[in-house]
């Protein structure tokens, strides 16, 4: 399985993230979906809420998996909520 990585920030526009994780699933790939802190996740989880009804359409459900993950920002670790999104295996 290929995974797309997508990182999102609290600036990102949901809908544009949506777009970038629909794309992934059409294309039979999965999305890594990254976010540091509170803003960020709260993107990110409206960006996969989103996604869902591009896809749902389209015959491709899809499912989420968090994880936390360990990532260098700046040359500091910092902890990511990491969401893989996937196509339902029907």
């Amino acid at each position: 399985m290929i995974l797309q990585l997508i990182k999102v920030s609290a600036r990102s526009i949901p809908r544009l993230v949506a777009g970038a994780i629909a794309a992934a699933i059409r294309e039979g790939h999965a999305a890594e979906v990254q976010a540091v802190g509170a803003g960020a996740i709260n993107q990110a989880v409206k960006s996969i809420a989103i996604a869902r009804t591009y896809t749902e359409p389209e015959g491709f459900d899809i499912i989420c998996r968090p994880a936390f993950k360990k990532v260098m920002i700046d040359d500091a670790e910092r902890t990511a909520l990491q969401f893989i999104v996937e196509a339902l295996q029907k």
